[in-house]
C-alpha cells in the first residue's frame, strides 16, 4: 500500500510537471484530469491503510519497521498507522494429531509416537492435542517464536511429552488400567511445556495405543478371563438366589400343610358330614344313606349296587 502511495504521488507531480511545459490547452486540460485522478488515488489509499481487517479467530499484529508492537488488534475492522504491517495469527482451537494412519495425522506418513514403557516394551501411540494460541500473547509468540511455532514448539513437546510420562508406566497400565491416569500425567506434563509461551492445551486425547502382538494377545486373554469369572460370579449368584427362592416356597408349603392337618378335627368332619346329609335331603333323586361306626354318611346312588 506504502509503495502504491508512493507510486500515485511520482505520477501527480510528474504530471503536474508536464502540464506547466505543454503549450496545448487540450493536453494541459488531460494533464489535469490524471493529476487529480492520482491525488484522489492517493487519498483513497492512504485511507484504506489506516484501516486494518483482522478475521474472525484471528489476533493482528502490528509490525512498524521490523519492530513487533504490543497492542493486539480484534477481529473486524481496526484503525491502525498506515506505515505499520499487520499479520493476522490464528487463536482458535487447533488439533495436531500423530497417527500411524498416512493422511490422518498433521504429517502425511506414519508419524506416531515410538516409545518404550517401564518394562522395557516397546509401544506405538496415536494421539491428538487441542490447544490454542492466547490473543494476548500473539505479539509475544510472533517476535520471539514466528508463525511456525507448531513445528518449533507444540510437535517438539508433545513427542518430550509422551516418551517421558510412559517411562513410568507398563505397558498393561497405557493399554487398559491406567490409561487415564496416562493421559492426566502428559497434560500436566505439556502445560508445564508451553507455560509462558503463549500457548494454551485444552485437552489431550490418546487415540490408539499398539502393543506387540505377543503382549496384546495375553491382555486379552487376562481381559477375557477376568470377564468370564465375573460371569460365572453372577450365575453363581443367580443360582443361590433361586435356591433361596425355592426353599422359602417349600417351607410356605410345609407350614400351609402343617396348619390344614392340624385344623383337621373328628368334630370338623362330623360336622361337614352332616352338612351333606342335609343336602342329600334336599335332593329329588333315590339316595340310601348308611351311617359307618364313625357317624359318618355313605352315599349311594341309584347306580350304586
Amino acid at each position: 500500500m506504502i509503495a502504491l502511495i508512493i507510486f500515485l504521488l511520482i505520477v501527480a507531480l510528474v504530471v503536474n510537471q508536464l502540464k506547466k511545459n505543454v503549450p496545448n490547452t487540450s493536453t494541459q486540460k488531460l494533464f489535469s484530469v490524471i493529476r487529480n485522478a492520482s491525488f484522489l488515488g492517493v487519498f483513497i489509499a492512504v485511507i484504506l491503510s489506516c484501516v486494518a481487517q483482522v478475521g474472525p479467530g484471528e489476533a493482528g499484529v502490528q509490525v512498524l519497521f521490523g519492530s513487533v508492537q504490543d497492542g493486539v488488534l480484534k477481529s473486524g475492522l481496526n484503525f491502525v498507522n498506515p506505515l505499520v504491517n499487520v499479520e493476522t495469527m490464528d487463536i482458535k482451537t487447533q488439533a495436531y494429531t500423530m497417527s500411524s494412519v498416512s493422511d490422518e495425522g498433521s504429517q502425511k506418513n506414519d508419524d506416531a509416537i515410538s516409545t518404550l514403557s517401564s518394562d522395557g516394551l516397546s509401544l506405538r501411540l496415536d494421539v491428538t492435542i487441542w490447544y490454542r494460541l492466547n490473543e494476548g500473547d500473539a505479539p509475544q509468540v510472533y517476535r520471539t517464536i514466528g508463525l511456525d511455532y507448531v513445528e518449533k514448539i507444540v510437535r517438539p513437546a508433545i513427542r518430550t511429552a509422551l516418551r517421558d510420562v510412559s517411562v513410568g508406566y507398563t505397558a498393561t497400565d497405557i493399554y487398559s488400567v491406567k490409561r487415564e491416569d496416562f493421559v492426566r500425567e502428559v497434560t500436566k506434563n505439556l502445560e508445564n511445556a508451553f507455560d509462558g509461551r503463549g500457548i494454551v492445551l485444552e485437552r489431550v486425547l490418546l487415540r490408539n495405543v499398539e502393543l506387540p502382538e505377543k503382549v496384546r494377545s495375553a491382555i486379552d486373554e487376562k481381559i477375557a478371563s477376568e470377564q468370564r469369572a465375573q460371569q460365572m460370579v453372577y450365575v453363581l449368584q443367580k443360582e443361590k438366589q433361586e435356591a433361596e427362592r425355592k426353599r422359602v416356597e417349600a417351607q410356605g408349603i410345609a407350614d400351609y400343610n402343617r396348619i390344614v392337618s392340624q385344623s383337621i378335627t373328628d368334630q370338623v368332619l362330623q360336622l361337614k358330614g352332616i352338612e351333606a346329609t342335609l343336602e342329600l335331603g334336599k335332593s329329588q333323586n333315590s339316595k340310601m344313606v348308611i351311617m359307618n361306626g364313625k357317624n359318618m354318611p355313605l352315599i349311594f346312588g341309584p347306580g350304586g349296587f
